[in-house]
């Protein structure tokens, strides 16, 4: 069955980063090292192990930087080659590994959570993450039963999303989908929960002044979760694009602006002073989405004095100026994946039932906006790299389009 594979092939990796330099993101995939095969479906590595197929399947930041050759090295030992991307799924069980006891029945609509834990790695004991809910932070990204990967679509054993042949999954990853969701809104989900993790982590208090930076997926999932799941007092979003600016509103942000209008709005709100390029007092809170050097420096420069920068978007190699976070004192953290969260309203819950929640309250299907085919890899790959100025906001392939037009995958 047809299967987008990523292989380990230092030139065409190296021609991939040129070629996205020169014309953007997401077009250097067709002389990058990511080919369009038959590939036979991932066996089930045991017990407790099911196999998905794949109906959407979306592009995210993360895919876009494998692809281009633009992503951190500091993950070259974290994945196994070669591997078939994909992360963010919505699919149906077909099969059920023999000796299973208990999961989710074959013929289930699934959303995919995946982060590759201790549990699917047959680890035992677990890390003290895992133990905690925290699989996020797994110690054990390259050990255990499996090749490394820190998830299903980095894993060389376990198949991933961008597959017609499907992919395997433990049975802790599967999430069933409510029958009130679509495809398009259950495709939303685990970039959802990434949002609420990081919304959360913010630790947003009654009545600070929070900014956003960034309002593609990420960014708008993000304010979706700051304003539900948290008591903002005022909600910015710095936006480039008016489609962008125009959801951002309708997600809960009290104002939006274009990026280099952020730290002016900031500062209206906060009655902050400027010194040069920085602010003397800022936001509470700053969330940042995309993950440059530009953006950190940004958000660095626009938080008040002990204030608090949480990182979402995924970071590469960057060269920040790091003396305002000494100088003001300034707490910088990271955000990744999801897990076991604590509760707005008290307890623990699990990152991806708020997810589901937020996905359905807001209306995150919308965001979805063009499905591509496998076959057509290059156009989506593209469209993705340029969703902002093409007005778009997700894009999904659809795995099994050409099976739905009476042809054999």
């Amino acid at each position: 069955m047809r299967a987008l594979v990523f292989e380990r092939n230092v030139a065409r990796f190296a021609a991939s980063r040129v070629a996205s330099v020169l014309v953007g993101s997401g077009r250097g995939a067709g002389v990058g090292p990511l080919r369009l095969g038959d590939l036979d479906p991932p066996e089930p590595p045991g017990p407790g192990w099911h196999r998905v197929r794949p109906l959407l399947s979306g592009i995210c930041g993360s895919d876009l930087a494998t692809v281009d050759g633009t992503s951190s090295r500091y993950f070259e030992d974290l994945v196994s080659f070669p591997f078939v991307p994909g992360h963010e799924v919505v699919g149906v069980v077909d099969a059920v590994a023999p000796g299973t006891v208990d999961g989710v029945a074959e013929g289930t609509r699934v959303v995919l959570e995946p982060v590759i834990g201790c549990i699917p790695r047959a680890v035992d004991p677990p890390c003290s993450a895992c133990a905690e809910g925290r699989t996020g932070n797994c110690e054990r990204v390259a050990f255990g039963q499996l090749e490394p990967g820190l998830q299903i679509g980095y894993c060389a054993d376990t198949g991933g999303g961008w597959s017609a042949a499907g992919l395997v999954a433990h049975t802790v990853q599967l999430h069933p989908v409510p029958d009130a969701l679509s495809d398009e809104d259950a495709v939303m989900v685990e970039p959802t929960a990434c949002a609420v993790h990081g919304a959360l982590q913010a630790n947003v208090q009654a009545g600070d002044v929070v900014a956003v930076v960034g309002a593609g997926t990420l960014g708008l999932a993000t304010i979706a979760a700051l304003r539900r799941f948290s008591e903002p007092g005022t909600l910015l979003a710095g936006a480039k694009h008016p489609h962008q600016r125009r959801l951002a509103e309708a997600l809960g942000a009290d104002g939006v602006v274009t990026p280099q209008q952020l730290a002016r709005a900031v500062r209206r709100r906060t009655r902050s002073l400027a010194i040069s390029s920085h602010l003397t007092g800022g936001a509470d809170v700053v969330v940042d989405c995309v993950g440059s050097a530009e953006s950190i420096a940004q958000s660095l420069a626009m938080v008040r004095p002990r204030g608090r920068v949480v990182l979402i978007g995924m970071p590469g190699r960057t060269t920040v100026d790091l003396a305002p976070l000494w100088h003001r004192e300034v707490q910088l953290a990271g955000a990744y994946a999801y897990g076991v969260e604590d509760g707005p309203h008290g307890g623990s819950v699990r990152t991806f039932d708020l997810a589901f929640e937020l996905v359905q309250a807001a209306g995150l299907g919308r965001l979805v906006s063009a499905r591509y085919p496998l076959e057509r890899f290059e156009e989506a790959l593209a469209h993705a790299g340029a969703a902002g100025r093409r007005g778009a906001v997700k894009v999904v392939f659809d795995v099994q389009a050409r099976a739905r037009k009476g042809q054999v995958p």
